[in-house]
């Protein structure tokens, strides 16, 4: 589904204006040293973002980063995307293997005041379908607060199939979903930190809130 705010660069240093109260910022970091010289084309922002285009059915805009796989630049790219732009979710791509090279989750760990361990055990269940190698992925997800915003950071896989994968779940060979894709529990956390009420297509991912959490369909 076309999204209903359409997805552009950001590159101000400045707070995003949000075109309506539920509209969801987003902030998408892709990590690498090769990508980020030039060396190849990025394929992890571009996938998020095709991938985002479908699943989400209410306002959203996004700010991408692509930056060097070193701790203190991952570090500070995700406090500006938070603390300065007030990006309500970020979604990192890339260096959460075991090579010295991989240091996002620590990065990622630095900046968070809450762990969410939870949406990297999802993941990784996710891809062990798929490869034993599962394993040896360390991606992590975290809170990060301030004093009147809160964001929710999480490390995503590398490849472009992978990301797909694991934001959206596992489906049957009839199209139904097997194993839920961590994208589904996403909208409600943002709720419960005090963002935007997100809204997704049922087809691509369904979000889940319990029932006194969700808002009667919203017209127009």
């Amino acid at each position: 589904m076309t999204p209903m705010n359409p997805t552009r660069r950001k590159t101000t240093m400045t707070k995003i204006a949000r075109n309506h109260p539920d509209e969801l910022v987003i902030g998408l970091v892709s990590i690498s040293d090769r990508a980020s010289t030039g060396v190849y084309e990025d394929k992890g922002i571009p996938s998020l973002q095709e991938w985002l285009g479908t699943a989400l059915s209410s306002p959203w805009q996004v700010v991408t980063r692509l930056i060097q796989d070193d701790a203190p630049t991952i570090s500070a790219t995700l406090v500006e995307l938070v603390d300065t732009l007030g990006c309500d979710l970020v979604l990192t791509t890339g260096g959460t293997g075991p090579s010295r090279r991989d240091v996002t989750p620590e990065a990622t760990l630095a900046v968070g005041t809450k762990e969410m361990p939870g949406f990297g055990e999802q993941m990784r269940q996710i891809s062990l379908n798929f490869v034993p190698t599962a394993i040896l992925s360390r991606q992590v997800a975290v809170i990060r607060e301030t004093a009147d915003h809160a964001a929710l950071i999480v490390n995503l896989p590398g490849q472009p199939k992978s990301i797909r994968e694991t934001l959206e779940g596992l489906r049957d060979d009839a199209g139904v979903a097997k194993v839920p894709g961590i994208f589904a529990a996403v909208p409600y956390c943002i709720d419960l930190i005090g963002g935007p009420y997100v809204e997704t297509s049922p087809a691509v991912v369904k979000a889940f809130r319990p029932k006194n959490a969700v808002r009667a369909p919203r017209q127009g």
